[in-house]
């Protein structure tokens, strides 16, 4: 199977996805939105228009089977396409988006393509259209526990002091880092706050693991996978309820999810106080990565032998 990966900018995960599928014999050529993206800043229109050309070339240079778009801003450029069956994934910041034109994109993108996938079931209760629920896997090999004294030594974090780990850039204003600092200080406890970015994503790991808390207090976020991380690292989190982490964390000890500043600054006081780790590698369904590729496959599957390798359609019944 040959598939024509759509994306604005590769993530870890989407990385790990590409992964997956080519351990299963899916051949993955991935085409990324052209210009460059970073922190709270965006592409141009112009790098979006270069955009379209480059998917047909592509298309006319390789026999694809199919095109898989990822994220709801590629969507119109996969479906534009009149030759190839469409596989999208929704990420989560472009269904569950603040901007009104992006949510409905991303709407319109699950209609028309040929199979649509959500990552969360928080995603699948607000999208009408039929679809699949593929969670996004965690790779466990990396992410695993690591005697903290050990990745404190690692990093060089020469510390005794209990540490809540925020881990993203402090100055993308949706991650809300004074939130994090403020409530780090009111805390009855002896909590170092530390930040994380721009590293190497095999060294993440280390972070968490020399870490006593993970800390998240973004205003809206697609999931975020550093939660199922966490968790595989057996790393308690204190989040604000936002994209898929109540689901996650639902039954996982030592992790506290709430928009309640109260809440959370007890959550960070408990912690701290029990320096303990949790039980999410053991209690979270669905962390693997071979979960993720195989339900994938099954996807791809089912579309081309539904649709057919050129069965591109110009409506999709989805029921609605």
């Amino acid at each position: 199977m040959n598939v024509l990966q759509l994306v604005t900018s590769p993530r870890p995960f989407f990385d790990q996805q590409v992964s997956v599928l080519e351990d299963r014999g899916v051949d993955c050529t991935v085409l990324e939105v052209p210009g460059t993206h970073g922190g709270d800043s965006s592409r141009s229109p112009t790098d979006y228009a270069r955009y379209y050309p480059r998917i047909l070339s592509e298309l006319r240079s390789n026999d694809y089977d199919l095109v898989h778009a990822n994220y709801g801003l590629v969507a119109p450029f996969a479906l534009a396409q009149p030759t190839r069956p469409v596989v999208l994934t929704l990420w989560g910041t472009d269904l569950m988006s603040d901007h009104d034109w992006l949510r409905s994109v991303s709407r319109f993108g699950a209609r028309r393509a040929n199979a649509a996938i959500v990552p969360s079931r928080a995603m699948s209760s607000v999208l009408e259209t039929e679809h699949e629920l593929v969670p996004f896997g965690v790779d466990t090999d990396l992410f695993r526990p690591v005697p903290q004294v050990e990745a404190r030594e690692r990093i060089g974090w020469e510390t005794d002091r209990p540490i809540a780990l925020f881990p993203y850039d402090r100055t993308r204003a949706v991650k809300d880092y004074p939130r994090a600092r403020r409530l780090v200080e009111r805390a009855d406890a002896d909590i170092e706050l530390r930040t994380v970015t721009g590293v190497d994503h095999e060294e993440i790991p280390y972070y968490m693991n020399a870490s006593d808390i993970l800390l998240v207090t973004s205003e809206r976020e697609s999931g975020p996978m550093v939660v199922k991380e966490a968790a595989a690292c057996n790393l308690p989190i204190v989040s604000t309820d936002v994209g898929f982490v109540r689901e996650t964390v639902a039954d996982v000890t030592d992790c506290i999810v709430s928009d309640d500043d109260e809440a959370l600054t007890e959550g960070l006081e408990c912690v701290a106080d029990a320096r303990r780790r949790s039980d999410g590698r053991e209690t979270i369904d669905g962390l693997s990565l071979d979960a993720l590729g195989d339900r994938l496959l099954d996807v791809y599957r089912d579309v081309l032998e539904r649709d057919g390798p050129a069965g591109r359609r110009t409506e999709v019944d989805h029921g609605v």
